[in-house]
């Protein structure tokens, strides 16, 4: 018989690869995917509005810079506080708080749009972290997400980190996230409405050694992979990781461009 997953146990150890690094260095890079986000969920000045597992804050400062009122949320404080400078330096009156995707400390209905890029996809209950997005958006307000679908790039990545550092028997690939079959079966009676399109990402770096010297560095997941591994062990993740990169790089020989694949989601709270 199968030891049942142990969610709280998951969910410390994945707290512990995103405050590894420091994603802002990433994060800031992916900036776009919250403005198209924020526009494909047509927000309007004054509402209120929630970024769940907000890392640095990119769908935050999207949604404050169309004059919403946002509190920005996660459960790494010290991504919280990059948010916070980002959000100061550009004179954005924005509320951060630390909360867990899974447990909302927030009313019911509480706001018209909740909102999550590449964040709360990483969720260890998935169907939770949906049934809080859902608890929290108020009837016909919108959940706007932005996931990596499996068959793109980062899923690609992630799924390479796997063969190398197998994950938790049980776990559920959060790759889940950018299947639209998948979220209907979690979002389920919530769903008014689902509007589904599929968006590209260009990471753009020197090279493929230069993404990888970057995410080793940064990048939690991508750094504890590295770190629960011998030298030998670390050698074969970075041989396939650059072949994944160039396998998928259009930008020639002197450069890197790595197109990687999203779902851009806005669902009509029912």
């Amino acid at each position: 018989m199968s030891t049942p997953l142990d969610t709280n146990a998951l969910k410390a150890r994945q707290q512990a690869a995103w405050a590894s690094g420091d994603y802002a260095v990433i994060g800031t890079t992916l900036q776009l995917v919250g403005e198209r986000l924020a526009e494909a969920c047509d927000l309007r000045w004054d509402e209120q509005v929630l970024d769940v597992a907000a890392g640095n804050g990119n769908a935050t400062l999207a949604a404050a810079r169309r004059g919403c009122r946002v509190i920005s949320t996660d459960y790494v404080a010290e991504l919280l506080r990059r948010g916070e400078a980002r959000a100061q330096a550009e004179g954005l009156d924005v509320q951060f708080q630390v909360a867990d995707a899974e447990a909302l400390p927030f009313t019911d209905g509480a706001f018209d749009a909740v909102l999550s890029t590449f964040g709360v996809m990483f969720a260890p209950d998935q169907l939770q972290a949906a049934r809080e997005l859902a608890r929290v958006c108020r009837a016909g307000g919108r959940i706007g997400l932005a996931n990596w679908t499996a068959q793109g790039f980062v899923g690609q990545m992630f799924k390479t980190l796997g063969r190398h550092v197998p994950p938790p028997a049980g776990a559920l690939p959060p790759s889940r996230w950018g299947d639209e079959e998948q979220l209907r079966a979690m979002f389920g009676d919530a769903i008014g409405a689902m509007d589904v399109s599929r968006q590209q990402f260009n990471f753009r770096y020197r090279s493929a050694a230069h993404f990888i010297e970057v995410f080793r560095t940064w990048y939690g997941p991508v750094h504890k992979a590295f770190a629960a591994l011998d030298v030998q062990a670390g050698e074969a993740l970075e041989r396939d990781l650059a072949r994944l990169l160039e396998d998928n790089n259009r930008g020639g020989g002197d450069s890197l461009v790595v197109p990687s694949e999203y779902l851009e989601v806005v669902i009509t709270r029912r």
